[in-house]
């Protein structure tokens, strides 16, 4: 189940980054699950990972290489195991993996970065994982995107990509990018995995300035469960190979580039809350004329989490004194309440901390029959707003993650 239509992907090459796909049948027989990405000797990478302190071998290995100072050269990401709690055990089976895929195509194994999601706690099926690498060492392919957004997939009903070709004075720069979440989504840095690459010529600090600021406008305002992964990872890749060179000393190119880049992220991120594991809503909390950024994220996580918000979303049923009461417990120092307003979509619904006069149940059923929502609050302390996107919560959550390890 997923919120509104599956999309047709089309997801541009971005010359130079391969990506490679096979099955090691980790946790289902034939299931393509191993991903192999080629990056182009030239790049420049930028990467944000999980802050949950109980991070996944494969995060802190991949920190790690990427703090050798090694040229990295390739992704490798496996499904159906997290490679997560299972301390130097696991440390060492991603080293393996690293050191298994460095050998077959002339690298060190620095040059290697490892990416897993899947159950936590079991240790990782190395040697399937190695079976599956020639194959997808063969497979890779600048074309394989959408393959590889079907390969890295977990409880995800369906692959997440989006791509944007921009165009400014004749030039012309590719972005593409996957990525994969369906619960346990409540990144705080990323989502569970991302992938994204341009063939644009991009400076490595300001790549990682760009990454982290859009980040916090993508990855960083979604909420399925609350839960932070312990294995979030995203990259962006700039392989360099359009010849066309992202800088501050071209505004305008500028501009366009970092539109399209949010464009990019901000669409999967989106996605992922649409296939939110359950999900039958998607929902934007939004919070304006709030004094600071932090109490405008307080006021719209805690409704976002709310689970009796949640349920109520799941049922269409307009019970806004929920919303209210989250607004009220989500610790906005000297919250004058009598300045509150609260709407569903252009519904008002709550005026001046009470019920709106105009409000009629009619109106609160109808917004909440949609599948899109948008809930609107306004605390009138100050000039700043900010959105978070969630899901509702309904019984097929309850029942994929009680059943996700069978």
């Amino acid at each position: 189940m997923a919120v509104g239509a599956e999309k047709q992907l089309e997801l541009h090459p971005v010359k130079g980054f391969r990506l490679g796909i096979a099955s090691a049948g980790i946790k289902k027989p034939g299931r393509r699950d191993i991903v192999v990405m080629e990056v182009p000797v030239d790049s420049t990478i930028a990467a944000v990972f999980t802050r949950n302190q109980f991070c996944a071998a494969p995060v802190v290995l991949s920190k790690k290489h990427l703090g050798s100072g090694a040229l990295t050269r390739y992704f490798l990401v496996n499904t159906g195991n997290a490679n997560a709690g299972t301390g130097k055990q696991g440390l060492q089976a991603a080293l393996d993996t690293c050191a298994a895929l460095a050998e077959r195509v002339k690298v060190d194994a620095e040059s290697v970065l490892p990416f897993s999601t899947g159950v936590i706690g079991e240790p990782l099926p190395v040697e399937k994982i190695v079976s599956a690498l020639d194959d997808a060492i063969a497979d890779l392919d600048e074309n394989h995107w959408l393959e590889a957004a079907h390969g890295i997939m977990t409880t995800d009903t369906r692959p997440k990509g989006h791509s944007v070709v921009i165009e400014h004075q004749g030039k012309k720069v590719t972005i593409t990018g996957i990525s994969k979440g369906s619960g346990m989504i409540m990144p705080n840095m990323a989502t569970m995995l991302g992938y994204v690459a341009t063939d644009a010529i991009v400076d490595q600090n300001l790549l990682q300035r760009l990454l982290s600021q859009i980040n916090d406008q993508s990855f960083n305002r979604i909420t399925v469960d609350g839960d932070t992964s312990t294995n979030d990872a995203c990259m962006l890749v700039a392989t360099g190979q359009s010849e066309v060179e992202i800088t501050d000393l071209e505004p305008a190119m500028m501009d366009k580039f970092v539109a399209g880049l949010r464009e990019v992220m901000l669409e999967l991120a989106h996605a992922i809350v649409k296939d939110g594991e359950g999900a039958t809503k998607f929902v934007e909390v939004r919070v304006e004329r709030a004094a600071n950024t932090d109490e405008a994220l307080k006021v719209a996580y805690t409704i976002a989490h709310s689970p009796l918000v949640k349920t109520a979303l799941f049922a269409s049923d307009p019970n806004w004194g929920r919303i209210l009461a989250c607004v009220g417990r989500a610790g906005v120092p000297d919250l004058d309440v009598d300045e509150v307003n609260i709407w569903l979509d252009e519904v008002a619904i709550v005026s001046q901390g009470g019920r709106a006069q105009s409000y009629t149940e009619e109106q609160g059923q109808a917004v909440m029959n949609k599948e899109d929502i948008l809930i609107r609050v306004s605390l009138n302390r100050g000039q700043v707003k900010d959105s978070v996107w969630t899901t509702d919560l309904s019984h097929d959550y309850v029942k994929i993650n009680a059943e996700y390890r069978s």
